[in-house]
């Protein structure tokens, strides 16, 4: 079973509310040690996520000369000249729910290259905050445990093969399956699925695997 990102998050955020000022967000991005909030309206829905980069907008811009400062995006010049969350915070939030799969927070954090993300309820509301230690929280599972689900889970509950067929050794998370399939292709499933096992950091591939099956002869031409 994937594990739920409602199983890794954090339930007590911080967070910022949209009229917070500059100054107040910076003293409490040191306060808290951290890189971001999100930013809530007056209903306690999430309305954008508010960082350090964000703030330092205003300092860089202080710095550029007055051609490379009309160069910048408008977005960022606007950004720069904020006084309050509202007017410094990215918007619309990456956000994600309490029943999204970790690995589905996992891929937002990658492709969207965010820290954390707010976990929000169907209606938009604040709930929790999980982190990329959170998300990476899932390798600490045992191999034990990794091993009786590949074997009793998967190879026999999903793929309805003898779990003997097979000798399935896990340490620190690193997968070495050795045995004999019946095919080919029923190998290379188990492999494949093997991989996206909760925890598995990497497979060993030792299957012995059948030769493959002799083309048929054509037939006569007429």
């Amino acid at each position: 079973m994937k594990t739920a990102v409602k199983d890794v998050m954090t339930t007590r955020v911080v967070f910022v509310r949209q009229d917070a000022t500059y100054k107040d967000i910076a003293a409490r991005l040191r306060e808290f040690r951290v890189s971001a909030f999100p930013v809530l309206d007056d209903e306690d829905r999430v309305i954008g996520v508010v960082s350090e980069a964000d703030l330092l907008a205003k300092e860089a811009l202080e710095e550029e000369s007055g051609l490379i400062r009309g160069l910048r995006h408008h977005r960022q010049q606007a950004k720069a000249a904020g006084v309050s969350a509202a007017d410094l915070m990215t918007r619309p939030p990456i956000t994600t729910g309490a029943d999204d799969t970790v690995a589905h927070a996992a891929w937002l954090m990658s492709s969207r290259r965010v820290k954390r993300l707010p976990v929000v309820s169907p209606g938009g509301h604040l709930i929790g905050i999980v982190s990329r230690a959170d998300v990476l929280s899932v390798f600490s599972r045992p191999d034990e445990g990794i091993e009786r689900e590949i074997a009793d889970k998967l190879i026999l509950d999903t793929f309805f093969v003898d779990p003997a067929r097979f000798t399935v050794t896990v340490k620190d998370g690193v997968v070495t399956i050795e045995g004999k399939p019946e095919t080919g292709a029923v190998g290379h499933e188990i492999v494949d699925s093997i991989r996206h096992v909760e925890g598995v950091v990497a497979v060993r591939d030792r299957l012995s695997y059948p030769p493959a099956e002799r083309a048929a002869s054509p037939g006569p031409l007429f």
